[in-house]
């Protein structure tokens, strides 16, 4: 669900990870010539990076 969202509203699934300073850059990347291509690749990517923190959290948050 979080990959249609990074794909289809980029600037939102930003806001969704706790990253809101990064939404209102993709916002401004979305409203400007660059377009929409780059910024849902970026939040791809931020999602990408989202979870493996989640799974590194997840394994030292069991072994301590």
């Amino acid at each position: 669900m979080r990959l249609l969202l990074a794909l289809m509203l980029p600037r939102l699934q930003f806001f969704a990870i706790g990253r809101p300073f990064a939404g209102i850059i993709c916002l401004l990347l979305q409203i400007t010539l660059i377009g929409w291509i780059p910024p849902a690749i970026w939040s791809v990517y931020a999602l990408s990076q989202y979870r493996i923190d989640q799974k590194i959290e997840r394994a030292l948050g069991s072994s301590r």
